[in-house]
This record gives C-alpha cells, sequence and structure tokens, in this order.
C-alpha cells in the first residue's frame, strides 16, 4: 500500500487555509533530497511558510513538496522529499500534525501473519481500533 503521508498533508493543508490560518512545514533539513536555502536550517530543521501568498508554484506531489519562494528578497526554488516533512500546523494555533516515520508501524499484538507468536486469546469478538482525542 502507498504511502498516506502526502494525502494527509495536502488535507492539512486545505483544512488550514480554510480556516483563515497559515500553513507551515516542520522538515528535517538533513535528509536526502531536501532542497532549502542553507541559512534558513537551524538544528537540522527548517520551518517553512507554505500558504499561498508566501509562495508561487506549489505542487504538493506523492513524492515532493515544490514551490518557489523568497529568502532574502531572492526566489529559490524549494524541493521537500514527503519522508522530510515532520509536521504541518497552522503557525496562529500550532494545531496541525506530527507525522510518523514513514514505513513506521504499529506494534504488533501477535496476531499477524508474519508473526511466530500466537495472538490474544478472547472469548469474545475482537475489539475494533481506537481513536484518541489530543488537545
Amino acid at each position: 500500500m502507498s504511502s498516506n503521508r502526502p494525502y494527509l498533508l495536502r488535507a492539512l493543508y486545505e483544512w488550514i487555509g480554510d480556516n483563515d490560518m497559515t500553513p507551515y512545514l516542520l522538515v528535517d533539513a538533513g535528509q536526502e533530497g531536501v532542497q532549502v536555502p542553507q541559512s534558513t536550517i537551524k538544528d537540522g530543521r527548517v520551518v517553512l511558510n507554505i500558504a499561498a501568498r508566501a509562495v508561487a508554484q506549489l505542487d504538493m506531489g506523492n513524492r515532493d513538496i515544490r514551490f518557489m519562494a523568497r529568502f532574502g528578497g531572492v526566489s529559490q526554488s524549494v524541493i521537500v522529499p514527503i519522508p522530510a516533512v515532520l509536521a504541518i500546523y497552522a503557525q496562529e494555533t500550532g494545531q496541525g500534525m506530527m507525522l510518523p516515520e514513514d514505513g513506521a508501524q504499529m506494534p504488533s499484538d501477535g496476531d499477524g501473519p508474519d508473526d511466530d507468536t500466537p495472538g490474544p486469546v478472547s472469548d469474545g469478538p475482537k475489539r475494533g481500533g481506537h481513536l484518541r482525542v489530543v488537545k
């Protein structure tokens, strides 16, 4: 199955914009393929404003995010591979999402086809997934 990261990023970008807020990306600048001005990198990370008013030619593809932005008055091309994106959030409120590492998996319950240990014993039907609200 393909990664859900690009879909989550596009959805949150749209949600942040629909609420008249400014979408920011937190990027791991040390990952291969990240193309940002060196002067913007602090502690191996960079925060990028990707609001429509701040960038041109924004393309949020399935492999990377590309756009043109001005840094110190000079227009530059920015490329951020999807796996390098650590978070997307609204600058005004901090609401958004930290993204798990690409390929990160949920802990196994021992009931999968690749597990050597037997699954938990249960008398009733198996409980479905659950969500937790984080504020």
